[in-house]
């Protein structure tokens, strides 16, 4: 009795060990593959997401993750509110601002408590904050403005850096303009006028002052009065004006790749996104000829880009405990970690949102321009993600492309597009 009892107690023992031995720091509980699906909209760095993901899985032998990418000229917002309708929720998903926040919120898990949030550089937080309970951790910085390239403003004879107001701007279009032929252009502006998302950062110029800059305000005003309507409208008549026809038609694939990359068009309203994108055509397009420039908005003489944290990962706080703990340690890691450190900077070329990096490993001049801006306070916020949810692609987009089109006057412009604010809000 005495030896089958010991018998029993050796197998016994013998099975626990083997469940410890299954269950490493890699691991939960019960040492069972863990899957986390990741929706993810920034298709111009899904190669390094992928790769990203790679490593991770590869130190984590149990972690499986699964990324779905949708963007590019597909309705992203709509995607990824189909997953969340059809019961196929995704374990950590970007959220745009405060109206994906409100929108998600009874999903969103508050992130406080994580390393990645505690890290975050001051401010980026705001944008994803309610009651000062942050519930997303910032993707990267981003800014945007004029994107440049500096051989053609050099070859008209024009140096950029001596743009300082927006008549000097003006002038430099003009200037440009008139050489055309001798330097191989199509047109001085790429301006995407197909792209309801181009269109809807570049009315943050005009909208972040009038919200102060300030997400919050942005995120609780039920009002549009486009205080600075009749600056936007000089800049969009002057972008009409001298860019490739028909503008109406004109995607992010042509004005990005096709037109700029190829040195047939000056200036496109894009941000330090396009990095990688100019990297994989011509390795030496960011280091050499981009530059980026601001829009004189507040101040004749007083330029500003918008920088800061375009896009945040949520945590779906509804997952199981143990989806829900490898999400956070996945999200730790990429913005934590030394291997996660150097992907973020050197790979994907991000401006990093977090302390504790070593920001001359930013790649290219123009994204050291931007973090430079943000340090010194020369940038508006993303207001376009505090608009109401559908604003932008519904009202905004559909109103300002009739404007281009000469279907409507500006002031028909302003007054629709303030009332559907309201009546979205």
């Amino acid at each position: 009795m005495k030896f089958k009892i010991s018998f029993v107690l050796l197998i016994l023992l013998s099975f626990l060990a083997a469940c410890g031995s299954n269950g490493s720091d890699n691991s939960g509980a019960s040492g069972d593959e863990i899957v986390l699906d990741v929706f993810n909209i920034k298709v111009e760095t899904t190669e390094q997401l992928d790769n990203l993901v790679d490593i991770y899985e590869s130190e984590n032998d149990n972690v499986r993750i699964n990324v779905t990418t949708v963007g590019g000229g597909q309705d992203a917002a709509s995607a990824l509110q189909a997953k969340f309708s059809s019961n196929e929720e995704p374990s950590i998903f970007l959220l745009g601002g405060l109206s994906d926040v409100e929108k998600y919120q009874d999903y969103l898990l508050d992130v406080s408590d994580m390393e990645s949030a505690e890290q975050a550089i001051d401010g980026t937080l705001n944008g994803v904050s309610i009651d000062d309970t942050p519930y997303g951790i910032p993707l990267n910085i981003e800014g945007y403005g004029w994107m440049i390239n500096k051989d053609v403003f050099e070859r008209a004879g024009v140096d950029p850096t001596t743009i300082n107001s927006y008549e000097v701007f003006v002038e430099a279009v003009e200037t440009i303009d008139a050489q055309k032929e001798e330097l191989g252009i199509d047109a001085v502006f790429g301006f995407s006028g197909m792209e309801d998302w181009v269109v809807s950062q570049y009315s943050s110029h005009f909208t972040s002052p009038e919200f102060d800059h300030d997400e919050a305000v942005g995120y609780a005003t039920d009002e549009l009065n486009f205080e600075y309507g009749d600056r936007m409208k000089e800049y969009t008549d002057l972008v009409n004006q001298y860019n490739v026809q028909p503008i109406l038609s004109l995607d992010y694939s042509t004005s990005v790749e096709e037109l700029f990359t190829n040195d047939r068009v000056a200036i496109v309203h894009q941000g330090n996104w396009i990095v990688p994108t100019l990297n994989s055509m011509d390795e030496s397009f960011a280091e050499e000829k981009l530059g980026i420039l601001p829009l004189f908005v507040e101040s004749d003489t007083e330029g500003k880009i918008v920088a800061g944290p375009s896009w945040y990962w949520g945590v779906n706080g509804e997952k199981d405990d143990e989806e829900v703990e490898e999400a956070k340690k996945f999200l730790d890691w990429m913005y934590t970690s030394d291997t996660g450190k150097e992907l973020i900077v050197e790979d994907f070329q991000y401006i990093p949102a977090h302390e504790g990096y070593d920001t001359d490993l930013i790649a290219d001049p123009t994204s050291k321009e931007i973090y430079e801006m943000v340090l010194d306070e020369q940038v508006g916020i993303w207001a376009n993600n505090q608009y109401p949810d559908g604003f932008f692609s519904e009202a905004l987009f559909p109103e300002f492309q009739k404007y281009l089109d000469g279907q409507q006057s500006w002031e028909e412009f302003k007054e629709n597009t303030s009332q559907s604010f309201t009546d979205m809000r």
